[in-house]
């Protein structure tokens, strides 16, 4: 098992990189927002799942042992393959995943492509028991519908998941439940 690797970005493809490890260039496919900060020849240290196939050695990267964790718990669903858990991380934060879990919210699953009403309803039943709960703090800090439709917006407007994640966080808590007023604040923080 291939647990962590350290090196240089040498390429950056559609829906993985390429990362030079002792002269050696090792594909590793990583979540979308990851590779949307990425930069050729810039250092990153990743935390890996190594998926051995019949004809293929394929890695999976992540920048933290949680993320990679909520990897290995989603590859554990019915129905869910390491594309379609990859396809979830780069949609979710992994907060947002414990969260979705937590307040049996299967409809958060809907926005990664791929995931249907089932499916959404089966990670959420089969994680339950998996994941941690959570902090009195994070039950307070759950997403509302409107900032997910707010997020939504931002990402059909281009922004990176992550980008929109703090654009939302910025917005301040004594703001109305409306969707234009979060949304007009949220696009002031990209100006």
């Amino acid at each position: 098992m291939i647990a962590s690797l350290s090196g240089q970005v040498q390429e950056i493809l559609p829906d993985s990189i390429v990362v030079e490890v002792g002269g050696v260039g090792l594909q590793v496919f990583i979540p979308a927002p990851v590779k949307d900060d990425l930069r050729l020849g810039e250092h990153i240290h990743l935390h890996t799942y190594l998926i051995v196939r019949q004809d293929a050695l394929i890695l999976y990267g992540f920048v933290s042992r949680e993320e990679r964790d909520l990897f290995t718990m989603l590859l554990g669903v019915n129905g869910v393959g390491p594309r379609l858990a990859l396809a979830t991380l780069s949609v979710l934060s992994p907060d947002a995943i414990r969260r979705a879990v937590f307040h049996d919210q299967a409809d958060v699953f809907s926005r990664v492509p791929g995931v249907g009403k089932k499916t959404g309803q089966k990670i959420v039943l089969q994680l339950q028991d998996r994941l941690p709960a959570l902090t009195g703090l994070e039950r307070i800090a759950t997403v509302s519908d409107v900032d997910s439709e707010v997020l939504g917006a931002l990402t059909a407007l281009g922004y990176s998941v992550v980008e929109a994640q703090a654009a939302l966080q910025s917005i301040p808590r004594d703001t109305p439940d409306d969707i234009e007023v979060r949304l007009r604040l949220a696009l002031q923080y990209f100006s």
